[in-house]
This record gives structure tokens, C-alpha cells and sequence, in this order.
């Protein structure tokens, strides 16, 4: 079967109709959506004037405000999901007030960090939004835009990103933020790639190679991790797709094999040049003592019930140059969770996605569920190398 060929039985085109004022809002959320999480991929550029930009995001989410209100309906219909759900944004506004400050700037900072800020604990409410064919078409163009403002940023900022201009922080706040906020998504069409033309599918390798690439050379081993994962999802994705017969599995398993061969000779030959700083970072251990400061911080209480929005941990000379021992935010995202809202913030979470996970991939028929189950699991597995519980489109 050629790749890039949709069946009919698996076409999302159709003529579902569709209010034109729920379609107006749609447009409008991620309108506001992109704007933001683009912005805040940025902003920490040298040259950039952060003010002027932090204004832009907060207009962004007042697009995204507003359109809301067209957009939510409280009828979730598993009776299970329901109260969870519930339950779960009860929680994270408990987190919030705990940690809010009553003054404006604390206010205003608190709502241009799309990745520690305010914004992350409403994000669920898009569940809430209407979920048809109509929607997730929206989302799959959303993240094709999202890639092309991804390798339109990454050709402006190629001097960052390639070691050119030897700055360590910016470099590597610009490629976690372009990648986790803007190009990471995209691997959710390479697992469902069945769904998506021939034109989205070139610029969504396109955009996962140079992911890839520049994770590579800059030596970010959870987003190598997450890229690879993805392009595993997308291999096995084919394999059920295409009903692959064994002798396809054969000679996908020795095409495998003569890559991890032929890329083991390329990591010796440039392990000096173009791999030195993953060969360097290879073996690196950057979890551990942060793990353990947070662990030696927090009490039964921290742990039961987190430490609210703004939950710090002591954890002196990790942060070189920092203005405070206090940290507010721990690598380890499962621990992150657990910092702000407790066992009972992650608990409520494993409770939503975990079932959604098993019934996708197991108690379904439908690729595009399954896609999504699969997905899920990444996003869960990724819970312990990087931040994924952030106000974006891999987290949304």
C-alpha cells in the first residue's frame, strides 16, 4: 500500500456540518493558541523585547478566553470521566489559589509562563470543547502550522541552535522551548499518517528530521528520546496499517539493522565533530541530585498535597548564577507534578489518561484511537526525562 494514499474508510473529509459560530471560536482558540505557545518559544532570545511580546501573549489568551465560552459544554458522557474530570480541574484551581498572589505583577508573570504559569491548569477545559471530525481536523492543521513557525524560527535562530554563538542557557532554553512547544506535535501525524496528505506528511518529516538533527548536535537527550519514539510509533504504525506480511517484517527488521550498523559507524567517525556533545553527555547524570534535594524538602504533607502553583524545594549551587537556592520546578516532570499538586494532582492524572490509553490501543478497531492511545503512552513515558505538563499542544 502506498504510504501516502488515504483509503476511504479512513478519510476524515467529509460534509459534517458544522455550526459557523463553533467554527468561528475554533478558529479563534488556536488562532489564540499558536500565538501564545509561539511567543513563549522565543522569548528568551537575546535582542528580543519581552515586554512587547509578553503582550502579545496575553492577548492570545484572551482570544482564547473568549472563544471558550462559545466552545465549552459541561456534558461529558462516561459517567467515569466525569467525575475525574471534574475532580481533576477542582484540583489544579485548588493548586492555583494556593499558590496565587494577589498582586498585579505576580499576576501578569504568572500568565505569559506557558510552562509554569497559570495557563497549564486550565488547559483541560479543552476536553470540554466539541469533539467531532470537525475538531481534530482542526488540530491536525494546527500542528502543521505549528511545524512551519518551528522551521521558520529554527532558520532565524540557526546561529543558537547550531552552537554558533556560544551563549549554553540560550541555546538550550531556544531548542527545549521551539521543540517541546512547536515541533514535537508533529509526531502525532507521523503515528496516524494514514489521515494525512502527501503534502503534510513531507513537511512533518521534514520537521522531525531537523528535530532530530539539532537535538543531535546539541546533545538534548529527552528530545532525542521523544523523536525516536515517535518514529518507532510511526514504523509500527505502518506495519499494522499495511497488514505486513513476514516477509515485510523481515526486511523492515534488516533495513533496521543495516542502519543501526551504518549509524554506528558514523557516531565513530564524528563522535569528535557533530557528536561531540551528546558523546560528552552521553553518560550524564543531571536527575540525580536534583531528585534528591526535592526528596529531602518535601514532607508527608508536600507530598500528599503539593506545595501549590508556586511550590519551591531548596537546592543549592545546582542553578549556576541563580538568585535563590529555592527551585521552582524539578526536571523530572512526574516529580514536578508532584511539587505543585501532590500525589493526588498525579494520581488524578494517571486516572484520566491511563484508561484512555488501554481502551485506545486495546479496545479499539480505529486507527486514529489507537494513535491516540499510543500517543498517550509516550506522553506518560516522557513524564520522567523532560517537562511535558505544559501548556502546549503535546500536553493538550
Amino acid at each position: 500500500m502506498n504510504q501516502f494514499v488515504i483509503p476511504k474508510k479512513y478519510n476524515l473529509h467529509n460534509d459534517l456540518y458544522v455550526n459557523n459560530k463553533i467554527s468561528f471560536a475554533l478558529n479563534v482558540f488556536w488562532l489564540g493558541f499558536i500565538v501564545y505557545t509561539s511567543v513563549y518559544s522565543f522569548f528568551l532570545a537575546p535582542s528580543i523585547n519581552v515586554v512587547f511580546w509578553n503582550r502579545i501573549q496575553i492577548g492570545a489568551l484572551i482570544l482564547m478566553v473568549i472563544s471558550s465560552f462559545s466552545l465549552i459544554r459541561f456534558r461529558v458522557e462516561n459517567s467515569y470521566l466525569r467525575f475525574i474530570f471534574f475532580l481533576y480541574v477542582a484540583w489544579n484551581l485548588l493548586t492555583v489559589a494556593r499558590g496565587i498572589q494577589l498582586n498585579y505583577q505576580f499576576i501578569y508573570l504568572s500568565l505569559v509562563d506557558g510552562w509554569f504559569g497559570m495557563p497549564i491548569y486550565l488547559l483541560p477545559i479543552i476536553l470540554l470543547f466539541p469533539r467531532n471530525i470537525f475538531y481534530l481536523r482542526k488540530v491536525f492543521t494546527v500542528i502543521i502550522v505549528m511545524g512551519i513557525i518551528y522551521l521558520t524560527l529554527s532558520i532565524y535562530f540557526r546561529h543558537y541552535l547550531m552552537g554558533v554563538v556560544e551563549d549554553e542557557d540560550t541555546n538550550k532554553y531556544l531548542m527545549e522551548y521551539l521543540s517541546r512547544n512547536l515541533s514535537v506535535p508533529a509526531g502525532f501525524l507521523l503515528i496516524s499518517y494514514i489521515y494525512h496528505s502527501r503534502g503534510r506528511m513531507l513537511l512533518v518529516y521534514i520537521v522531525s528530521i531537523v528535530t532530530l538533527t539539532l537535538a543531535i548536535l546539541r546533545a538534548r537527550r529527552a528530545i532525542i528520546f521523544m523523536e525516536v519514539s515517535y518514529l518507532i510509533g510511526y514504523f509500527f504504525t505502518y506495519l499494522f496499517v499495511s497488514k505486513a506480511k513476514s516477509r515485510t517484517v523481515i526486511l523492515s527488521l534488516f533495513l533496521i539493522t543495516l542502519l543501526s550498523i551504518g549509524g554506528s559507524q558514523l557516531y565513530n567517525k564524528y563522535k569528535n565533530s557533530f557528536f561531540a556533545n551528546i558523546t560528552e553527555r552521553v553518560d550524564e547524570d543531571s536527575r540525580t541530585g536534583v531528585e534528591v534535594c526535592l526528596y529531602n524538602d518535601m514532607n508527608l504533607k508536600d507530598w500528599i498535597i503539593g506545595k501549590g502553583m508556586e511550590g519551591k524545594y531548596y537546592c543549592p549551587g545546582i542553578d549556576k548564577g541563580a538568585f535563590t537556592d529555592y527551585r521552582g520546578m524539578i526536571e523530572t516532570d512526574y516529580l514536578n507534578i508532584i511539587l505543585k499538586g501532590g500525589i493526588i494532582s498525579l494520581g488524578l492524572l494517571l486516572l484520566i489518561t491511563v484508561p484512555a490509553m488501554i481502551k485506545g490501543i486495546f479496545y479499539s478497531n480505529n486507527l486514529l484511537s489507537k494513535a491516540a492511545g499510543v500517543w498517550i503512552f509516550m506522553w506518560l513515558t516522557d513524564l520522567y526525562p523532560t517537562v511535558v505538563d505544559t501548556f502546549s499542544m503535546h500536553y493538550a
